[in-house]
């Protein structure tokens, strides 16, 4: 005889748990279209492993700086089907390029830091005795105020 396997499902709690995020947010997110939880026989949400694996992408893709307003579109697009791939693949690269730039500007954010951090570790060891101002450092790399 063969054994029907039960499907795994999360409550609202259970799932925001899972996905890191609050009740509330998996609300705001149903609300917005972003996620479409299932109901069982009272109403009550709940969710799946296919819910789980959804809701972190959509964080990923969130985290690449993708505002609601283009998830919401990405969203739309996906449920229309395999037409809309050119829209989702331009989306998705319109991101991608929006990233990098944002990507490309916190490593130099961080390279200053780390040279500021680098600076004042010689100076406090006395292996430095360089008195030149940040400022002029800043000018030096070409980013004068």
């Amino acid at each position: 005889m063969q054994e029907i396997e039960k499907k795994v499902t999360y409550s609202i709690g259970q799932f925001a748990t899972i996905v890191g995020l609050s009740a509330p947010t998996i609300r705001y997110y149903e609300r917005e279209k972003l996620l479409n939880p299932h109901r069982d026989h009272a109403d009550r949400r709940y969710f799946t492993k296919t819910d789980v694996s959804w809701v972190k992408f959509l964080l990923h893709l969130k985290g690449t700086g993708m505002s609601i307003q283009e998830l919401k579109l990405y969203v739309k697009w996906r449920a229309q089907g395999d037409a809309t791939i050119p829209n989702r693949l331009a989306l998705l690269k319109e991101t991608r390029n929006d990233f990098m730039e944002k990507y490309r500007q916190v490593q130099h954010h961080l390279q200053i830091l780390n040279d500021k951090i680098s600076w004042y570790e010689k100076k406090e060891t006395g292996a430095s005795h360089t008195e030149e101002p940040f400022g002029d450092y800043l000018t030096r790399i070409g980013h004068s105020e």
